[in-house]
């Protein structure tokens, strides 16, 4: 490849975003190429206002055009209903699926002193004020079914207790069409824990 090629420089980049290797990028980049007015401008025009409008809700931490976001301002929201997610793609998971119709709190990550990540990394203030205002029924933990999830949730719901109002965490257990032969231990205990 010659320096500075720009084809090579595009896949470059589209190889580095996720679910995309280095052949998947390849392709995308030709099917741009081969139509760069209908494929490629529009995307760059995409890419270029979603940079400049998007940022973070100053409220939830959900990435938005409006600040506050879309979801923090709707008024069909139960607005007594937290529900703290890890990142803005469990949030929009958790949208995608209609699964909660309240209010959520993105913190940013989760615990994890080996990757020196703190309570002071992530957003637990401004969750602890939140809860704590008035009509906050209950605070919902989504967080991963990790180790640093679990220790994230423990250190959450102690933060949480002397607020006064309810924190609960996600059932964990055996997915939708699994075979309990194929579910790890850990799986299978949770599940059995998680029963009702």
């Amino acid at each position: 490849m010659r320096p500075n090629d720009p084809v090579e420089h595009l896949i470059q980049l589209l190889a580095k975003l996720p679910g995309l290797g280095r052949r998947s990028a390849r392709r995308a980049a030709l099917r741009m190429l081969m139509a760069p007015e209908t494929r490629m401008l529009p995307l760059a025009d995409a890419l270029r206002a979603a940079a400049e409008a998007v940022k973070p809700c100053s409220r939830c931490g959900n990435l938005d055009a409006s600040d506050p976001c879309r979801i923090c301002t709707e008024p069909d929201r139960d607005q007594g209903l937290i529900c703290v997610v890890e990142g803005v793609g469990e949030l929009w998971a958790l949208e995608r699926a209609h699964a909660h119709h309240g209010l959520y709190h993105v913190l940013g990550g989760t615990l994890s002193p080996l990757a020196g990540i703190g309570p002071e990394e992530l957003s637990i203030a401004p969750l602890l004020e939140r809860a704590s205002l008035p009509g906050v029924r209950e605070v919902i933990l989504a967080l991963p079914a990790t180790v640093e999830g679990a220790s994230t949730a423990h250190y959450l719901a102690d933060r949480l207790r002397p607020l006064g109002v309810p924190v609960t965490r996600l059932a964990q257990g055996v997915p939708m069409g699994g075979a309990l032969d194929v579910l790890d231990d850990g799986t299978l205990a949770a599940a059995f824990k998680a029963r009702r």
